[in-house]
């Protein structure tokens, strides 16, 4: 079973909540701690086979609430759009500093920054 580590973590910090609390610790035991499905199986009391199903269904169950509510496509557009500002700000900023240095819009881009910085984390 090939392991989507970037895409499940994420959906996991997203949907994780509206899981079960049994598929959550699958996952996380999975993704995050990296367990195999052997070490999970027995660590749980339950079969390997047991074990891949319940992953497997709480991974079409991330898949489907992204695919109806979209919230980690919304986030990753909402980042590279910041990402941008933040780009467009230092070529204005940079401009700035060769054509005339204007102190206000050298203050203007310190707050888009600021602001795009906060807005990302």
């Amino acid at each position: 079973m090939a392991k989507n580590f970037e895409q499940i973590t994420l959906l996991l910090d997203f949907y994780g909540s509206m899981l079960t609390e049994r598929q959550r610790s699958f996952l996380e035991y999975y993704y995050e701690d990296d367990l195999s499905l052997a070490e999970i199986a027995e660590n749980e009391g339950i079969t390997r086979q047991g074990v891949r199903d319940a992953i497997k269904r709480a991974e079409g169950q991330l898949f489907q609430m992204e695919e109806r509510l979209g919230l980690a496509k919304r986030f990753a557009e909402m980042q590279q759009g910041l990402k941008e500002i933040d780009e467009a700000a230092e070529v204005i900023y940079e401009t700035n500093m060769k054509t005339g240095l204007s102190r206000d819009i050298n203050e203007a881009v310190v707050k888009i920054r600021f602001l795009a910085g906060a807005l990302s984390e």
